[in-house]
C-alpha cells in the first residue's frame, strides 16, 4: 500500500450512481470526493488535484466533456487520468469521449471489478 492514500473524484449527478461508485472506491482504499454537479467541481479539481477522476458525460450544468476538455487544457491538471462513466454507449459517443481526452470510457452500468480494473490501469499508466 502506498504511504499516501490515492484520491478519486467522482462527478456524477445521479445520487444513487454516485454513492455506488463512491462505495466501490472506498472498498478499494481510496479517499473519495463526490460532486453532484460539474460546475462546482472545477475549482475543487484545481484545489485537490485528485489522482483519478470518474466523470459522467450528461450533467445538468456543464457537460462532462467540457469539464474533461478544461482539465486537458490546464497544465497542472492535464496528466490526471479521467475515466468517463456514461450511459451514452454508441460508438460515436465513445469516440467523442476519447477524442476529448478520456483515459478510458466505460458504459453504465459498470460492475465493481470493471471499475476497479479501470482505475488501477489508468493509475499504473499515469505513474510511468
Amino acid at each position: 500500500m502506498n504511504l499516501k492514500q490515492k484520491t478519486v473524484m467522482i462527478i456524477e449527478d445521479e445520487a444513487d450512481a454516485a454513492e455506488l461508485f463512491s462505495e466501490m472506491m472506498r472498498i478499494n482504499g481510496f479517499r473519495v470526493i463526490k460532486m453532484f454537479s460539474s460546475a462546482p467541481a472545477i475549482p475543487i479539481i484545481n484545489q485537490e488535484k485528485p489522482d483519478v477522476i470518474l466523470l459522467d458525460v450528461m450533467m445538468p450544468d456543464i457537460s462532462g466533456l467540457e469539464v474533461l476538455r478544461y482539465i486537458r487544457r490546464e497544465p497542472e491538471l492535464s496528466a490526471i487520468p479521467v475515466i468517463i462513466l456514461s450511459a451514452k454507449s454508441m460508438p460515436g459517443d465513445i469516440k467523442t469521449g476519447i477524442e476529448a481526452g478520456a483515459s478510458l470510457y466505460l458504459t453504465k452500468p459498470v460492475g465493481f471489478q470493471d471499475l476497479k480494473n479501470a482505475v488501477e490501469l489508468v493509475l499504473s499508466e499515469a505513474s510511468k
